[in-house]
């Protein structure tokens, strides 16, 4: 049994980045940068009005309430740019340009209209008032993105200012599964027999890469069969670039799992590892293939080695940092055995004081499903103590596996 910090650095080790390759942004969606971004051009492109008002040209000096001027016109959004007229007022909208040498917008609620075409200001008006200044929001040239960073909505809306056709992102990941036991039902049509369970770890793992934004390649329910194991784990390797298994890890009769690596020539990275739930789990190189990770059966084990050892491999795969744990006050004191990494259900929120808060839920066996629909974090209890005191600070990483956290 190794420690979790080496398991996961040999895990790290042997993720490989993948291929680049280009698409318009609009189709980057929730795709991974592999290219930096700059931004082409400034925004705003030019001077433009922030508000409905009047264009003036205050020749750096701040215009005073009751000042009058000629009205020359009017400048819309979208519309020509007349040339500048010393000494007179452009009636303007929000997000026109300003003409050559006018730099200030009086609110057109701190205005006057008269009679004879001229308007009269009802409050002082300063250099640069109610002007949104070219460049000030992008310069051309700075960065707006690196690589390891998702495609996400504010960024689609600066790409398309920007006017950007392509981006380089990294491709999806391909992920298989396979789910090895002869008690497990994948149907949910066909009725259950005597001693068989519903397969519940497939659609979680499969939900669960698709929301991170891999590809599911292939998932297969198998009996506890070493050779058909074998045999589909080679099939499934060569379109693949990460194969997942559930069960057959541990010690027992029907733990093949190992037995077969080792029977097609797999290298084993580790097998078992410091950490509950999910001491069992294992990982290999396939020979001239992607790297295998094999998660207990049970379900929180499944999910756990998910959780900290999947994501972490996509996440390098895909060029991104690696996640940075929030930090929370533990509700209650946790004993827990000492020597072992805990990986704990939690509901993580802020308290009165507006300080996280982590409390473990009830039920945290590996099999106990329950609690995992009311939670929103892991909870990382150190693997040096045998009790975690209340108040005492701990990680805490969100239970989805993109990263987002749920504070609802």
């Amino acid at each position: 049994m190794i420690a979790y910090a080496e398991a996961l650095r040999r895990v790290l080790d042997r993720s490989r980045l993948l291929e680049m390759e280009s698409c318009s942004p609009a189709d980057a969606r929730e795709r991974v940068l592999a290219m930096p971004i700059q931004a082409a051009c400034a925004l705003p492109l030019f001077d433009n009005a922030a508000m409905d008002g009047y264009a003036l040209a205050s020749a750096g000096g701040t215009l005073r309430a009751g000042g009058e001027f000629r009205v020359a016109g009017v400048i819309v959004a979208g519309g020509p740019i007349p040339a500048g007229t010393s000494g007179a007022a452009w009636e303007i909208t929000t997000g026109a340009c300003l003409p050559d040498g006018f730099d200030c917008v009086a609110a057109l609620e701190n205005t006057e209209r008269l009679d004879d075409g001229r308007m009269r200001l009802l409050a002082d008006v300063s250099p640069g008032q109610n002007v949104r200044r070219r460049g000030s929001d992008l310069m051309p040239g700075e960065p707006i993105a690196l690589p390891g960073q998702r495609v996400e909505p504010a960024l689609c809306m600066a790409l398309a200012a920007l006017g950007v056709e392509r981006v380089e992102v990294r491709r999806r990941p391909r992920v298989a599964i396979l789910s090895t036991g002869s008690e497990l039902v994948a149907d949910p049509s066909l009725p259950l027999e005597p001693g068989k369970i519903r397969a519940a770890n497939a659609p979680y793992l499969e939900a669960s890469l698709r929301a991170f934004g891999a590809e599911v390649v292939t998932s297969l329910t198998l009996d506890d069969d070493p050779a058909i194991f074998a045999a589909e784990l080679q099939r499934v390797a060569v379109q693949a670039d990460l194969v997942l298994s559930t069960g057959a890890v541990s010690m027992g009769r029907h733990d093949f799992v190992p037995a077969s690596l080792e029977s097609i020539g797999a290298r084993l990275l580790f097998h078992k590892v410091g950490i509950r739930p999910g001491k069992p789990l294992l990982a290999a190189m396939l020979a001239d293939g992607p790297l295998m990770i094999g998660l207990p059966g049970n379900p929180l084990a499944t999910a756990a080695g998910f959780r900290f050892f999947v994501v972490p491999a996509l996440r390098a795969m895909l060029g991104m940092a690696q996640e940075s744990p929030l930090h929370a006050r533990l509700s209650v004191a946790s004993d827990r055995r000492a020597g072992l990494r805990h990986f704990l259900k939690a509901r993580v929120d802020h308290d009165t004081h507006g300080l996280l808060r982590a409390t473990l839920l009830d039920g945290q066996e590996s099999f106990r499903m329950a609690p995992l629909l009311k939670a929103n974090a892991w909870a990382v209890l150190p693997n040096d103590v045998d009790e975690t005191p209340d108040e005492a600070m701990i990680d805490v990483l969100p239970l989805d596996p993109g990263g987002k956290w749920d504070f609802g």
